[in-house]
């Protein structure tokens, strides 16, 4: 008897440790499965289940140790990039698409295919000098299947781009060719060839999009912690305790007071909890991200869109259905910091990549252009950090210093000389003055003159402490923001000819973009309002005391937005501000805008020279009468970019004692207040 109850003793303290080893030990390492950060040119497949929080003090999420266990040989061949695909035919001039044409009738979601491929910097005409060769798949409202192209030579730097699920079977071999899938399965995509999609709605806009919905980054009393999408379609919204399971079906406890949305409803909510077995849930996906709503991917079989380059441990959570209790208990322990990053960063990467058709056609050539580039491609920083790599040309720089925007990040600042570039279109009379004035500025490297008219250039020019160079313009307004390789700043001071400004004010603006140096920074200003009579955007350059717009006849920006203007903009844009020279610092400033979520900055002008200074930069005259630009200018800007970027602002920054009751002489920039 005696014996027995040692052995039951003995028995219930092992069952004791065992149970106190899987409380403290497996809840700690399950509660959360983030995936590791992606690593520039490796191939990306789905994660191990790890908690990067348990080595947050030691390493970063990246530098983890990985199992030495060889992946599973995915379906569709052996194919990779270095032996399916001829880089040698991408020399040159890059990545150049020909888009093969359709056999029949198209969907209207294959004209905006088209039509966002057709208008990027992309695209080519001739087959033989294209580098990519892309083949559409008809979805299925065309209700056919896609036949082989004459052209088809085994796949061979072929790209075969899918939207939507195939609605039937492939009626060719894949071979060597690549698939842009929107959701494939772990099990047929392959990592490092293939491209991962997200799953678009049939209205998915074509360009532009809506915004990211988030209004409040933090949770607020009241505001469901999960949202459960639902077979059926919309999203079930819950407070649960931290004993329910609401997504296990094997759960008894009561999930708590719920409410169910329809299904174009976004979900109201911080956790958005999807399904990883069917695949027609990871059309929830997008859903989630735009309204900031934490995606919760519960052992996903799908890969996530773009997982080669998107670090989605920044904005996504990959959980294991099969723990649901640990799951929820970690979820709802998550710091709010951690949370509002998370959050953040699905507005962001909802805005730079999946809003509309055209941004996930660009994300597809882009990351295709990066393995092209290979170890030169952008690195991770620009693909997972605001302005995003659409917007961070790596034709431009791969570092990220050379950009406008993570001066912040990499705790740098921009270099303290500006190059002056003064554009002198007609009656064109040397700005002798103008040149002299900028040539006095401390700051000044350089003074180049863009000669744009029918004249001969003059024979002589002033002298200054600094070169002076003399550019031959083609006699376009859109000349201005061409990206010479002469300007050896990063700062440009844009000037008209028949602009007026002095030392001080030129000194005092300078300094002002340093601190500020992805935005524009002007002295002129206008601003853009909705006109309910005639239903579109007017324009105003009356002095009131909101702006937003700074004309560049006098402004300071980053050289890298003339590299955007010329590279990223359509044509169609840059013809319309040639034709109308009046649209061009809307054009500008609809690019600067839509790149930083920002207004410009407007700094102090001389009261008499604001009054005669000129307006627009390309009608006859000494001094023009102020021009509007033409009345659908600006909503021809707004419908070719998709809404509008420009935001309007009441800020002017001038210097600390400026026309404060002090002695002059305490002044640093004395010749503002000048009348």
């Amino acid at each position: 008897m005696q014996s027995w109850r040692r052995r039951k003793s003995l028995w219930l303290a092992l069952s004791a440790s065992w149970l106190l080893l899987v409380l403290l030990g497996g809840f700690s390492l399950l509660r959360l499965a983030l995936p590791p950060r992606p690593r520039p040119g490796a191939p990306q497949g789905w994660p191990r289940w790890l908690d990067a929080e348990l080595l947050q003090s030691f390493s970063q999420a990246g530098e983890l140790p990985e199992d030495a266990a060889s992946p599973q040989a995915p379906h569709g061949g052996s194919c990779n990039w270095g032996a399916c695909f001829d880089t040698s035919k991408c020399r040159g001039d890059g990545l150049k698409v020909f888009v093969y044409p359709a056999s029949g009738p198209i969907s209207e979601t294959h004209h905006r295919i088209l039509a966002s491929i057709e208008g990027s910097r992309f695209h080519t005409f001739s087959p033989a000098g294209a580098c990519l060769l892309l083949l559409l798949s008809l979805d299925a409202q065309t209700g056919e299947c896609s036949s082989m192209p004459l052209q088809w030579n085994r796949g061979r730097n072929h790209l075969v781009l899918r939207l939507h699920p195939a609605p039937c079977p492939k009626t060719f071999q894949l071979g060597q060719a690549m698939v842009a899938e929107a959701s494939p399965t772990v099990d047929s995509f392959r990592p490092g060839f293939d491209v991962a999609l997200p799953f678009l709605p049939e209205a998915h806009p074509l360009r532009g999009g809506a915004p990211g919905q988030l209004q409040q980054h933090s949770p607020q009393p009241g505001i469901a912690l999960l949202a459960l999408e639902e077979e059926r379609g919309g999203w079930r919204t819950a407070d649960t305790g931290s004993s329910a399971c609401p997504w296990d079906a094997r759960c008894e406890q009561d999930p708590g007071p719920g409410q169910t949305q329809r299904g174009e409803t976004l979900p109201n909510a911080t956790f958005c909890l999807i399904s990883g077995h069917r695949p027609e849930a990871a059309s929830r996906f997008l859903q989630a991200l735009q309204a900031g709503c934490i995606p919760v991917l519960l052992s996903p079989r799908w890969e996530l869109p773009f997982s080669e380059v998107i670090d989605w441990t920044k904005a996504a959570i990959v959980a294991d259905e099969r723990l649901p209790l640990q799951v929820l208990a970690a979820l709802q322990e998550m710091s709010p910091a951690r949370v509002l990053a998370l959050r953040q960063q699905t507005q962001f990467l909802w805005d730079a990549y999946f809003s509309s058709v055209e941004k996930v056609i660009h994300t597809t050539l882009e990351v295709i252009q990066d393995r092209i580039f290979g170890t030169s491609a952008h690195p991770s920083l620009l693909w997972n950090s605001p302005p995003g790599a659409l917007l961070a040309l790596s034709t431009f720089s791969t570092s990220p210093q050379d950009f406008p925007f993570y001066h912040l990040q990499q705790g740098s600042r921009p270099e303290g000389r500006f190059s002056a570039l003064i554009w002198v279109g007609p009656p064109g009379q040397p700005p002798l003055k103008l040149i002299q004035a900028v040539a006095g500025s401390q700051h000044c490297a350089q003074i180049l003159v863009l000669w744009s008219n029918e004249r001969p250039l003059p024979s002589s020019w002033p002298e200054t402490a600094m070169p002076l160079t003399v550019i031959d313009g083609h006699r376009k307004v859109s000349d201005r923001f061409f990206p010479y390789s002469t300007i050896r700043t990063d700062a440009i001071l844009s000037l008209d000819a028949r602009s007026s400004l002095s030392t001080s004010e030129v000194d005092f603006a300078f300094v002002v973009w340093q601190s500020f140096p992805e935005r524009m920074v002007g002295f002129l200003t206008s601003s853009h309002f909705w006109d309910e009579a005639h239903g579109g955007w007017g324009y105003t350059a009356e002095r009131t005391n909101e702006f937003s717009m700074v004309l560049t006849t006098a402004a300071f920006y980053h050289r890298y937005y003339h590299t955007l203007f010329t590279h990223s903009l359509p044509k169609a844009l840059r013809t319309l501000a040639d034709e109308a020279p009046t649209c061009v610092d809307v054009l500008m400033n609809f690019l600067v805008a839509a790149v930083t979520k920002l207004p410009p900055i407007k700094v102090p002008y001389g009261k008499q020279r604001q009054e005669a200074a000129p307006l627009a930069s390309g009608g006859p005259g000494p001094r023009p009468k102020p021009q509007a630009p033409a009345p659908n200018c600006v909503n021809q800007i707004a419908a070719a970019f998709g809404h509008m970027p420009l935001l309007s602002s009441r800020l002017r920054l001038d210097p600390v004692l400026f026309k404060d009751p002090v002695s002059v002489q305490r002044k640093k920039y004395r010749s503002l207040e000048k009348p």
